[in-house]
């Protein structure tokens, strides 16, 4: 049966996973193998955001999957699916995020806006917030204060800090040795916190005082699903450099990371190719 494959053979994340076998999804609902309908609240963990199966989204995908699908390593060759999501994104965001780095999840993402602040900065420092979540590879579990998560995969990597979030009080631990704040636009692994009186208006205060890299993580709240495309837009708070994903393409596998051009330039210099994917802006 599937279901035994399903324990013998595929890798498991639990001891206890759903174990619903999938027959079909579309729109709102997910089918399982007896064809009965489910009403999906989950949307594949925030990402399926025109619902399943949607007819554009499918068409898109018919329409490239038959003129290619992969050709090379990202950023070498000019494919217009990639040049003109990153156009259309732009046209979308303020003047200082204009450049954008397609990865294959929003947690690669997160990999890529840390290297990215290290290399433009020179400092070691990261301040995150506590509660905080960004993933599970290792840069970004650096990030997690829950000790429970974190200890069975230590040492992560050095020079990370944590401090409360929505308390201004403790934004003085973000100093000139810190590389970036990273930041959950809304805390969403916690709870669903809101910043709250200024809060964010004083992080991007304190970043600016101390040449200090904003980096929001939108991977969850972006995309619409705050009334606004970006969660950051209900304040006033521009990120120097932000993080999408899950959202951005209805269930398939892509993030990306934006900022301006002068600090994405960073990255192709001194090493070149100083961050690079084989996947990342695949043209599906």
């Amino acid at each position: 049966m599937l279901a035994d494959d399903f324990f013998s053979y595929q890798s498991q994340t639990s001891s206890h996973p759903l174990g619903m076998e999938i027959s079909r999804a579309q729109g709102s609902y997910i089918y399982d193998a007896e064809g009965k309908a489910h009403l999906d609240f989950v949307a594949g963990i925030s990402a399926c955001t025109l619902g399943h199966c949607h007819p554009e989204v499918v068409k898109a995908v018919q329409e490239q999957a038959s003129s290619y699908m992969h050709v090379m390593v990202y950023g070498e060759y000019i494919q217009e699916p990639a040049v003109s999501y990153a156009k259309l994104l732009a046209d979308q965001l303020p003047p200082s995020l204009q450049n954008t780095y397609l990865v294959n999840s929003g947690t690669e993402a997160i990999e890529g806006a840390l290297k990215l602040a290290r290399k433009a900065t020179g400092r070691s420092e990261i301040i995150a917030a506590e509660n905080c979540y960004h993933g599970n590879t290792l840069g970004s579990l650096s990030l997690m204060a829950f000790e429970e998560r974190r200890d069975p995969f230590l040492p992560l990597i050095p020079d990370v800090r944590h401090i409360p979030f929505n308390e201004q009080g403790a934004l003085s631990a973000i100093t000139v040795k810190t590389a970036a704040v990273v930041l959950e636009t809304i805390q969403g692994g916690a709870g669903f916190i809101l910043p709250k009186n200024g809060y964010l208006e004083a992080v991007r205060k304190r970043c600016t005082e101390t040449g200090t890299l904003l980096i929001l993580d939108e991977i969850q709240p972006g995309f619409g699903r705050t009334g606004k495309l970006f969660a950051f837009e209900h304040y006033d708070c521009v990120p120097d450099i932000l993080v999408i994903g899950k959202g951005m393409a209805s269930g398939l596998p892509i993030g990306a990371f934006v900022a301006s051009k002068k600090l994405m330039d960073r990255l192709n210099s001194s090493p070149e190719l100083g961050h690079i994917t084989t996947f990342g802006g695949n043209a599906v």
